[in-house]
């Protein structure tokens, strides 16, 4: 079973590694040309905003919903039944999507006016940021298509992954970053508003994903003609996982959209350095996290319909323990290294030294939460495989109403680095929920050797940590140098973290053998 696991978590973690490198080129592109200005601010916020839906339609509550049924229908052999699922699917999700994208385009301006209130305010009044919420508006109706393309590629992945073609969708999102490369470089520099040149990148992307899946959904058998079927009883069952894990596999995307809406009152530069710090968290997330996620969520389903409960705790323990040895140092990384890992990628053109320190408080509150992000990613399978939603929902409402306490608490007292330390915590209080809820409910439990392993990856982290800080020059002393010997330093800060972590779990006792199931 580990073997298997571990064979398609590395086929998912080398594509998913591909598209975060390209993800950080395109940054550093960006950062390069716009900095943490208002345009930057404006152009992330009308990013965030389909990227959010897309959560809700398609990567999240979709796929932890339609998964589960699509392997029940998958397991019984029968493929002209599981083509009909997935026509009905998505025919049925294809028409909502639409109607969404429809009205996101066309009423783009209430879309700003809800999640940009500040700017809205100050629209209405008059004010000095009067600009951003008619910007954000356009902008908003050039990235708003993207929802529509991207939600039929998350259908098709999920479909691919299903069968253990895991590489193809893990390799898709490459294409939308090759895209805002493209428009970064060849489009954006040469219009008035290079913002907008950048949000047809966000067009270009979706769509390029959008045609790149087609082929092998036809090589497999299973590119159908979608056909509406709302009372379809697979669709229905969809629906029902569906409707309230909307909400709950969503929250840590509603806490950062309700970051950006109190990001918008406060000073010009916040959504920016909340944007770049988080795009360096989402780089280990997506690379272990979520790739792990990826996996185990088939497998866990698998277990459930064998009625295997043995098989089901091992697979849990082993997406667990996966967690833990590749967030701990990912974590001490982020925070060690925050300033270095800002100057190298982002310092240049429009990004200041300012923008590099701003960022870096960010960061370090977003890191401190990384293992409990990681660990959310890793145990909400646990429900959704057995196609119970409703108890991630109820603790995605905690979390949700804990971030938004902290955030009324932090903000005032923090600004932007309150807000980045909200939905750490939150995302604490999420993880320990969902942990609680499998304990209680007897379906998975720590086990006494995987938290032997977790202090031993604990104290090998810490072990790096202190590695990394002794040989950790000055940051006054960075700035004056050129930026291939900041990169220099930093590829020597990470290989001696690497090798310090590596050497000290092997001096703990830690062995492949660890990372299988009992």
């Amino acid at each position: 079973m580990s073997r298997k696991l571990l064979k398609s978590g590395l086929i998912v973690s080398a594509m998913t590694f591909v598209s975060r490198i390209l993800g950080l080129v395109r940054d550093v592109v960006v950062a390069n040309l716009m900095g943490a200005g208002a345009a930057a601010d404006v152009f992330f916020f009308a990013n965030r905003i389909p990227n959010f839906l897309r959560r809700l339609f398609a990567e999240g509550a979709f796929s932890q919903a339609f998964v589960p049924v699509l392997t029940e229908y998958h397991a019984a052999g029968d493929k002209d039944k599981t083509r009909d699922l997935i026509a009905k699917a998505s025919g049925t999700l294809g028409v909502l999507v639409t109607i969404v994208t429809i009205c996101g385009v066309v009423g783009s301006g209430v879309v700003t006016a809800i999640f940009g209130a500040g700017w809205f305010m100050d629209w209405l009044h008059g004010g000095p940021n009067a600009h951003k919420f008619e910007l954000a508006s356009f902008l908003l109706k050039i990235t708003f298509p993207y929802l529509w393309f991207i939600t039929f590629v998350a259908l098709s992945g999920a479909v691919l992954n299903t069968i253990g073609k895991f590489a193809v969708s893990s390799f898709t999102p490459v294409f939308l970053n090759v895209m805002m490369i493209i428009a970064a470089i060849f489009i954006a520099p040469h219009m008035q508003q290079p913002e907008v040149g950048l949000a047809i990148g966000v067009f270009l992307g979706g769509l390029v994903q959008f045609g790149f899946q087609i082929p092998f959904m036809y090589r497999e058998g299973l590119l159908v003609k979608p056909q509406w079927g709302w009372n379809d009883p697979g669709v229905k069952k969809i629906r029902t996982l569906m409707i309230p894990a909307l909400f709950g596999v969503s929250v840590s995307q509603i806490n950062l959209l309700f970051d950006t809406m109190v990001a918008s009152f406060l000073m010009t530069g916040s959504i920016s350095w909340l944007y770049y710090s988080d795009r360096l968290l989402e780089f280990p997330l997506g690379l272990f996290g979520i790739a792990i996620a990826t996996v185990i969520l088939p497998a866990l389903s698998r277990k459930h319909v064998d009625a295997e409960s043995k098989g089901f705790s091992d697979t849990m323990d082993w997406g667990v323990r996966m967690v833990i040895l590749l967030g701990v140092p990912a974590m001490v990384g982020l925070i060690v290294l925050a300033k270095p890992m800002l100057m190298v990628l982002f310092m240049r053109g429009e990004f200041m030294p300012s923008d590099v320190h701003n960022a870096s408080l960010s960061l370090f509150a977003y890191a401190s939460g990384l293992l409990n992000f990681m660990l959310i990613k890793v145990l909400a399978p646990g429900y959704y495989s057995r196609q119970d939603t409703k108890t991630p929902v109820r603790y995605g409402i905690i979390a949700m109403l804990t971030n938004m306490v902290f955030n009324a608490i932090f903000a005032y007292f923090f600004g932007y680095v309150g807000l980045a330390m909200a939905t750490s915590l939150s995302a604490l209080v999420n993880m320990v929920l969902l942990y609680r809820g499998l304990h209680i409910a007897g379906v998975y439990r720590l086990s006494r050797e995987t938290l032997i392993f977790a202090l031993k990856v604990v104290i090998a982290g810490g072990v790096m940590a202190a590695l990394l800080d002794w040989q950790l020059a000055d940051m006054s002393v960075w700035l004056t140098w050129h930026i291939s010997t900041r990169a220099y330093w930093l590829i020597g800060l990470i290989g001696l973290g690497a090798v310090g972590y590596i050497v000290s779990i092997l001096t703990f006792g830690i062995r492949v053998k660890d990372l299988k199931g009992h």
